[in-house]
């Protein structure tokens, strides 16, 4: 007999909780959304809870000792416990800082952590697959702080070149901070590996979740990371809300780079001292609802089941790369499809993606073009742009036939 985690998803129940995909966008044409990299669909359970929180709760946390703000405050900060569990942080809120999406984790630790510590001779080892929101986050603490920053190669199938890897971490390294799965090339890189190769060398691993965490189960404590951000509405939830993970010792010892209220726990004329973490981390007032939504996200992922959505988007980005396969105009980026995560960028031979996604517009399909927020990567890949297609659990392929249609069409167009 067949264990829960083994079926199939029910695709057609789990569309009937996401109603905008059966949205008309023009001309009776439903909407074919093949941009989850970007950001995905939002069930009505998670909708339902921030609705249910401005109806019934809305009051601000920490503040006030009414019975509105109590229970805002207790499902608040019931929410970091959550998002650490389903991270695999046992440290519970401790551990879990809110913030407004893995960019602003990635800030909070390069200007609490590295402009502190880090000073000329030191090096941050990035990967040439890495998000912009990395890059240039430690590229401007680099220049503040006269570190340098080296960065691991990707070989010609996009994969981290590892032997380059244990070149470059070294007695210098104080931070390694790497994409978990680039979003990009799909490539799914060895966290647990590098993370063995920087303490090794006694420095630290910062890893970008934000397209890991949606899709398949993460444990920031098997991986050994010391920090790991990931991003609320790639995972089902809410805008403007993520979490950041760190080890307890390390943001007990961080200085906040955000000040105001709700983050201390004593002020004077001349001096102020912190309150404990995740508040001292949350200045001002918090995303309340965001939270407690991204909390009922993270409820909702565990009971579709991680592994299934990670085995549904394999079996999707393996029909779709076959498909795109069949005809030699389309170059294809990344790992062979059994080693990458679900998601393909491809170009299609004398049509720049930009155009091609708005011949996919034409025909209800959702991609997306440009380079990503990984210049440098696709200046490697020797191209200016790419076009993304990216799957997630309510996808079918029936939509990946309606994809390579439209990329038919293109092809017809300017021929």
């Amino acid at each position: 007999m067949s264990t829960r985690s083994e079926e199939p998803l029910d695709i057609g129940r789990i569309r009937d909780e996401f109603p905008i995909l059966e949205r008309d966008v023009g001309d009776g044409q439903r909407v074919v959304y093949l941009d989850n990299a970007a950001t995905s669909q939002t069930p009505d359970r998670v909708v339902d809870a921030m609705s249910d929180y401005y109806r019934e709760t809305n009051a601000n946390v920490h503040r006030g000792i009414h019975h509105l703000s109590q229970e805002a405050s207790l499902a608040y900060e019931n929410a970091h416990d959550r998002l650490a569990e389903f991270v695999g942080a046992s440290g519970g809120r401790e551990e879990m800082v809110f913030t407004k999406n893995t960019t602003e984790g990635l800030n909070l630790v390069a200007y609490g952590w590295g402009l502190r510590e880090l000073e000329p001779g030191d090096e941050v080892v990035l990967t040439e697959m890495e998000h912009h929101s990395s890059l240039v986050t430690w590229q401007q603490i680099a220049k503040r702080t006269g570190a340098d920053l080296t960065f691991i190669g990707v070989d010609e199938a996009g994969r981290l070149n590892m032997d380059h890897a244990r070149e470059l971490i070294g007695p210098n390294t104080e931070m390694v901070s790497v994409a978990h799965v680039s979003n990009t090339l799909g490539t799914i890189n060895p966290i647990a590996e590098l993370a063995d190769l920087a303490h090794a060398e006694d420095s630290f691993i910062f890893a970008d979740g934000a397209q890991a965490v949606p899709h398949h189960s993460v444990d920031v404590e098997e991986l050994d990371v010391d920090f790991y951000a990931f991003s609320g509405h790639k995972m089902c939830g809410p805008t403007g809300i993520g979490g950041l993970y760190g080890k307890k010792e390390l943001l007990a010892a961080m200085e906040p780079f955000m000040y105001g209220g709700g983050m201390v726990r004593k002020v004077e004329f001349d001096r102020t001292t912190w309150a404990d973490v995740p508040e001292k981390f949350e200045a001002g007032t918090p995303p309340i609802a965001e939270g407690i939504a991204l909390a009922e996200a993270a409820d909702y992922l565990d009971d579709v089941g991680l592994d299934r959505i990670e085995r549904h988007e394999r079996e999707l980005v393996e029909y779709a790369m076959g498909r795109l396969e069949e005809f030699d105009d389309i170059e294809i980026y990344g790992p062979p499809a059994d080693e990458r995560a679900g998601l393909v960028s491809f170009n299609l031979d004398g049509v720049h993606a930009h155009d091609l996604a708005s011949i996919m517009n034409d025909h209800a399909v959702a991609i997306r073009p440009g380079d990503h927020c990984t210049q440098p990567l696709h200046d490697v890949l020797g191209t200016a742009a790419s076009a993304r297609a990216s799957f997630y659990l309510y996808n079918t392929k029936d939509e990946v036939d309606e994809l390579i249609a439209a990329i038919d069409e293109a092809r017809e167009l300017f021929a």
